[in-house]
């Protein structure tokens, strides 16, 4: 089998890596719902068990081991009992590996779970039984944190979305509260257009229904959560969407010798691309052909989506980090103006009479944010005009930017429509972005 051969296989195989995140509000249960899955699954070593039950924070009742600290990783956390930061986790089962992201629940870290969302395929949405308000007229009103977690969700596009309906202990394993909370939920989704949700009840503290099924929930006649995970399709858009390449580093070696070598390295965000492929330089225009494609295997025909490669090129350009090399008959857009959707992630409110640095791809240049079009309200979905912007708040802005940004619409392309804002001062990031080139 040649190199070629090989690193396809190993993309393919690849390809059945499935990233998800656990969002919800604080307590929620998501880090004892990854511990159970890890758990479980036998995803974690003797040591770490041993380390949870001999831990100074234990926050169960009797023997039980407390399953959280397996991603409550700070000290801070461990003391407080919440997720701060997030906490990334890797397992196996024989069918599929995962990554997943523990988010946290807090407002003021919604922030962070546009972190952990921004590359995953699926996500965990727990709802707490104990925690939803039952009204009398048989409707269910959601936390705030659900419509905010499940309205990001939306913007950033996740395909798949798991309402799970966790603490079923606490109300006896009721089905008529667990329907009213799904039919609740699947209300606000629909304003959304969240197309693929899945419910699913569970207790993360007892292991009912996440790896192994519960004859408590024998009315559920559906797949348990670890069932439900490697079922899920990920069907990535990006291998037929148009080439796209972002140039990270220029590689020469000894250019005072004959063989002279070039390359431009970087990761290849969408598409694929082959030797003798037709490329354009972006901004600059400049046309470009794809004489070899090495990687630490050797040279290689062809490469896609996802790997990791250096391009040489038959023409001798001026290119250079930030610069994108794309498909030649479908270019990304050159933006100096653009509309955005946004997630306020500063403590400090936006001051419009500010710049800030954009950091889209490999480029980054100055940026001035020119309106707020909208700010959107998370329990009704409608939007409404603002003077400003706070933390958290998901708004629709115009910015211009010093230098062109070669991109796509984030729903075409999630790599090359993606950015964030850094404060020129601090150097904190303030927002995230999604470019929107089409209402």
């Amino acid at each position: 089998m040649n190199a070629l051969t090989d690193n396809t296989v190993q993309h393919l195989s690849e390809r059945g890596l499935l990233r998800f995140i656990t969002a919800g509000s604080v307590d929620d249960g998501k880090s004892t719902l990854i511990g159970r899955l890890l758990f479980d699954s036998k995803g974690i070593f003797a040591d770490q068990l041993d380390a949870m039950s001999r831990s100074k924070h234990k926050r169960t009742v009797g023997d039980a081991v407390d399953l959280s600290l397996l991603t409550d990783g700070l000290e801070a956390e461990r003391e407080q009992g919440i997720t701060i930061d997030v906490a990334y986790r890797y397992f196996a089962t024989p069918k599929r590996k995962f990554i997943i992201a523990d988010t946290p629940g807090h407002e003021q870290y919604t922030r962070n779970m546009v972190t952990g969302a921004s590359t995953a395929d699926a996500v965990i949405i727990l709802v707490d039984v104990s925690k939803v308000k039952l009204r009398e007229d048989g409707g269910v009103d959601l936390l705030i944190q659900t419509k905010r977690h499940s309205t990001i969700a939306h913007l950033l596009q996740i395909e798949h979305v798991i309402v799970a309906v966790n603490k079923m202990d606490l109300v006896n394993y009721d089905q008529a509260i667990y329907d009213r909370i799904v039919k609740a939920y699947q209300e606000f989704a629909a304003t959304l257009g969240l197309k693929d949700v899945t419910p699913i009840p569970l207790s993360a503290l007892t292991g009912d229904n996440v790896v192994d099924r519960s004859d408590k929930l024998a009315w559920y006649q559906g797949p348990t959560l670890i069932e439900l995970l490697e079922s899920l399709s990920v069907d990535d858009a990006s291998h037929d969407a148009p080439f796209r390449f972002p140039v990270q580093l220029v590689a020469r070696h000894n250019g005072h010798e004959a063989n002279d070598f070039r390359g431009y390295m970087g990761r290849i965000e969408a598409g694929k691309v082959s030797v003798g492929d037709k490329l354009v330089v972006q901004p600059s225009g400049q046309s470009a052909t794809v004489k070899d494609i090495v990687t630490l295997e050797g040279s290689h025909q062809s490469a896609v989506v996802g790997q990791s490669v250096t391009l040489l090129l038959e023409e001798y350009l001026d290119i250079s980090r930030g610069d994108l090399l794309a498909g030649a008959s479908q270019p990304a857009t050159l933006l100096k103006t653009l509309k955005a959707d946004v997630c306020w992630m500063s403590d400090e409110p936006l001051d419009q009479r500010r710049k800030y640095w954009i950091k889209h791809g490999t480029r980054q240049t100055s940026a001035k944010i020119t309106a707020i079009e909208s700010l959107l309200d998370i329990n009704t979905q409608q939007r409404h005009a603002a003077d400003g912007l706070k933390l958290n708040d998901i708004a629709r802005i115009g910015l211009t930017v010093q230098q062109p940004l070669a991109a796509d619409a984030y729903a075409d392309i999630r790599a090359t429509g993606a950015f964030i804002l850094i404060d020129e001062v601090t150097h904190q990031t303030v927002a995230a972005g999604m470019i929107r080139l089409a209402d």
